[in-house]
């Protein structure tokens, strides 16, 4: 249309004092309509809009951000090293169900990888400067206090998982691992196991304490020694580690819990080198069901973890507050974990 050509500037590419002056309100209040600020009617508001699409403005993301002080991004912040981040399946499916409901949105995710020292207190620097509108935090640690520092920043934030402190005061979405651990145990012990093990998981992390806590509730209620534990780190080699640990403290184990899938997978492997049938001469039960269960030789009796579906809603709690929404700041909600039986025990 000639119309709409003439209003345009002399490059082409309309301007917001254009679509204002065609709207025929001020600069200001085009500049509010536009990039979502308040106090513009709805009169104004649809001028502004019919303007819009008129001479095909394209507004600035920068001009937007000065308006609504919102970055579009999200971080999510996992305090481990990039090795375990890009092999471990937990944190595929995590940022599977992140980036999930952030497309909805047409929200950026900013990954934030850190370890404790000086990339910690850069990725704190980070936070505190607002370069991003929230931030989800997925499998911290004790020391990290991450709790803490996002609360006293009053960043609008969601873990995956119960965090150590502050967790009155922060929202979490996490699954009931005292249960799983209790789950994961008394499978065995229906299955006349005596002489149970487990391979816990790191105890600076609520998760492997509270399934190692699960374990022994179910042990005691048997009547069943807890004698036999090993910590592991969440990994295959550690679940290598512990086991043979294990084996060599207590040849006479019948089952082990292992806290994760892939500590299970690594202790499966020194089972048959060491000439013990699974699950003939010992039974074993891992933790997650996330895709390695599946793959091992027999295929590994497991608690699942619905960790998909804890990002998708932790991610959803995040931006409720993002949005202004000041109750569910300091929300939990907890999933229950499901025994899924398969050939291992």
């Amino acid at each position: 249309m000639e119309g709409t050509r003439s209003l345009a500037g002399p490059g082409g590419s309309p301007t917001l004092d254009e679509v204002a002056r065609l709207a025929g309100v001020s600069r200001a209040t085009a500049s509010r309509a536009i990039n979502g600020g308040n106090r513009v009617s709805s009169q104004a508001q649809t001028a502004v809009d019919d303007a819009v699409r008129a001479l095909g403005y394209t507004p600035n993301p920068a001009a937007r951000s000065l308006v609504t002080r919102r970055t579009d991004s999200v971080g999510l912040v996992v305090p481990e090293p990039d090795e375990r981040v890009f092999s471990d399946p937990f944190f595929a499916r995590t940022l599977r169900g992140v980036t999930r409901v952030l497309a909805e949105r047409d929200l950026q995710l900013v990954l934030l990888l850190t370890r404790p020292g000086e990339e910690e207190a850069r990725m704190l620097r980070y936070l505190r400067n607002r370069h991003i509108d929230g931030a989800l935090v997925v499998s911290h640690h004790r020391s990290d206090s991450l709790a803490d520092h996002l609360a006293a920043l009053d960043l609008p934030c969601a873990f995956v998982g119960r965090p150590w402190t502050s967790a009155d005061k922060v929202a979490y979405v996490d699954t009931d691992n005292l249960a799983g651990g209790r789950q994961g145990a008394s499978a065995l012990i229906e299955r006349g196991c005596r002489r149970i093990a487990t391979i816990a998981g790191p105890d600076d992390m609520s998760a492997g304490v509270d399934r190692l806590e699960g374990w022994r509730s179910a042990m005691r209620e048997a009547g069943l020694a807890t004698d036999a534990v090993v910590h592991g780190d969440f990994t295959e080699r550690g679940g290598e580690i512990a086991a043979t640990t294990l084996l060599e403290r207590h040849p006479d184990v019948d089952g082990i819990v292992a806290a994760s899938d892939l500590m299970a997978a690594g202790a499966l492997r020194v089972l048959t080198a060491s000439g013990r049938s699974v699950p003939g001469d010992v039974a074993l039960v891992g933790y997650d069901d996330l895709g390695v269960a599946e793959r091992t030789v027999p295929q590994l009796t497991t608690i699942r973890n619905p960790i998909s579906e804890m990002a998708e809603q932790a991610t959803r709690l995040l931006l409720q507050q993002i949005d202004g929404d000041s109750s569910v700041r300091a929300m939990r909600v907890i999933y229950p974990p499901t025994l899924v039986r398969r050939d291992s025990a």
